[in-house]
C-alpha cells in the first residue's frame, strides 16, 4: 500500500515510517521543512508540506488533500492533535479514495475534552485526581492545601478566531502561579481543570481497537521525564498489562466506541498504588518505538485494519524492554544539574544517564538507519531548523523547559 505520514519532524512520524517501510509499504512523509527527522529515514520518500494546521486547519486539510492525490495515497496518517483534527474536520479536502483509520471527529473530540473523559473514567473504574472546574481567570480558586496543583485547559488544541492554538499543562505551586497561569490562557481554554498535584509513577496502556474489537494492547512505565517534575517521557521500559489498567482502559475506550489507536495516560498513585487517569490521546504518541521494539508494532498493525484484513488479537510483548530518547534524555539531565538542591541528587543525575543497561534501545538512533539521529542532532544544534519559523539562533543548550500535555508520552 502507498501511504502518507504527516509531521515527519515527530519521533511518532519517524517510529510510523520504519514500522511501516519494514512492512514493505511504499512511505510518504510530509513535513514544513525539505529535511525532517522521519523524511530522512530509510526508504522513505519526503514531502514538503508547508500550511501549519493551526494557523491556518482549513488550508492544510486541502494542502493534504492535494499530496494524497498527487502520491495516489491509500492511507493517510496524521500525527499531532493538530493535523488530525484539521483533517478530521475537513474530511471533504481528501480525495474519496484514501482511508485515515482513526477515530470519527466527534469521538475525537469527545476523547479530547478532558472534563468531559474524567466523569466517564470515573465510571469505567479510574481513579480521578481532585479537581476544581474553572470558568474564567477570575474564578475562586480553592484553599492553600489544595496546592500544588496542576492548570489544565479543557483541550489540547483550541480554537481562537480562524486559528488554533496548542495549549501546555502548567504546574503551580501556589494560589499566585495559578492565577499568572490562569491569566496567560486565552478565553477559549476554558474551562480549565484545576488538579491536585498526584504524586506517582507515569504509566500508560495504550490499543488499538477495530470494529468493536481489541487487536492489540500494551503498557509502559515511565523512568525519567523532561522536565524531570513531569512532561514528556525521555526513558521509559515496557510493563505487564495490570487489571487495574487495562481493565478500566478497556471499558473506557468501549463507552467512546472507539476505533483505531488510543493511549490513556495515568499515574499509579504512590499512597494507594491506584491508576489516576490523567487523560486520553486519540493518535500516535511519541514513545511508540517502545512498543515497536517490545513486540506490538501498532502502525503496521494499524494499516492492515484498514486494509480490511481480520487481525488476530496480538499476543504477549516482551516485559522490561526500555527506550530512550537521547536528546530529551539529555534536557533531563541539564534541568537535574541546573534544578538540583543537593550535589548528591546532581550525582546521582549524572550516574543515572551515563549507566546503560542491555535492556536498552535508543528511539532514534539506529545503526542500519542513522540519518534520523543526524538530522536531529543538527536541529538541535540549530544547524536545521526542525519547523518552520523556528529561529536558527535559538539557544543551543537551553532544554524545552515548558510541561506539554503528555500526549507525547
Amino acid at each position: 500500500m502507498r501511504l502518507l505520514i504527516t509531521d515527519g519532524n515527530e519521533r511518532a512520524a519517524l517510529a510510523s515510517a520504519r514500522s511501516l517501510v519494514r512492512a514493505g509499504h511504499d512511505v510518504c512523509v510530509a513535513a514544513p521543512t525539505r529535511v525532517s527527522l522521519a523524511g530522512a529515514s530509510r526508504g522513505v520518500r519526503p514531502l514538503l508540506l508547508a500550511t501549519d494546521p493551526l494557523s491556518d486547519p482549513a488550508g492544510y486539510a486541502a494542502e493534504v488533500g492535494r499530496l494524497v492525490a498527487w502520491e495516489g495515497a491509500d492511507v493517510l496518517l496524521p500525527i499531532t492533535d493538530p493535523s488530525l483534527e484539521a483533517v478530521l474536520e475537513h474530511r471533504a479536502s481528501l480525495p474519496a479514495g484514501v482511508t485515515v483509520p482513526f477515530a470519527d471527529l466527534s469521538t475525537y473530540r469527545a476523547a479530547s475534552d478532558k472534563a468531559r473523559i474524567l466523569a466517564l473514567a470515573r465510571e469505567c473504574g479510574f481513579g480521578v485526581p481532585e479537581t476544581r472546574i474553572l470558568s474564567g481567570p477570575g474564578t475562586a480558586l480553592p484553599e492553600a492545601a489544595f496546592f500544588p496543583a496542576v492548570v489544565k485547559p479543557h483541550r489540547s488544541v483550541v480554537t481562537a478566531g480562524r486559528a488554533r492554538r496548542k495549549l501546555a499543562v502548567t504546574p503551580v505551586a501556589d494560589a499566585a502561579a495559578c492565577r499568572r497561569a490562569l491569566t496567560a490562557l486565552p478565553a477559549a481554554a476554558f474551562p480549565v481543570l484545576l488538579q491536585h498535584w498526584v504524586a506517582g509513577v507515569g504509566e500508560g496502556f495504550f490499543a488499538l481497537r477495530w470494529g468493536g474489537r481489541t487487536v492489540a494492547t500494551f503498557a509502559h512505565r515511565r523512568l525519567r521525564e523532561k522536565p524531570p517534575w513531569g512532561g514528556v517521557s525521555v526513558y521509559r521500559e515496557s510493563i505487564a498489562l495490570d487489571e487495574a489498567l487495562v481493565g478500566p482502559g478497556l471499558r473506557l475506550l468501549d463507552a467512546l466506541a472507539w476505533q483505531g489507536v488510543a493511549m490513556i495516560e495515568c499515574k499509579r498513585q504512590a499512597a494507594t498504588g491506584r491508576q489516576i487517569i490523567m487523560e486520553v490521546n486519540g493518535r500516535f504518541w511519541g514513545s511508540l518505538q517502545l512498543a515497536i521494539d517490545a513486540g506490538v508494532d501498532f502502525p503496521a498493525l494499524l494499516v492492515r485494519c484498514a486494509a480490511g484484513e481480520t487481525v488476530p488479537e496480538g499476543g504477549d510483548y516482551q516485559v522490561g524492554v526500555r527506550s530512550r530518547w537521547f536528546w530529551g534524555d539529555v534536557d533531563h539531565l541539564y534541568l537535574r544539574l541546573r534544578d538540583g538542591s543537593a550535589a548528591g541528587s546532581r550525582l546521582g543525575a549524572v550516574l543515572a544517564f551515563l549507566r546503560v543497561s542491555r535492556r536498552d534501545s535508543s528511539e532514534v538512533w539506529r545503526w542500519r538507519d542513522p540519518a534520523p539521529f543526524l538530522v536531529e542532532t543538527l536541529q538541535r544544534l540549530g544547524v536545521l531548523t526542525p519547523r518552520t519559523g523556528d529561529a536558527r539562533s535559538r539557544s543551543r543548550a537551553a532544554p524545552i523547559e515548558s510541561a506539554p500535555d503528555s500526549g507525547v508520552l
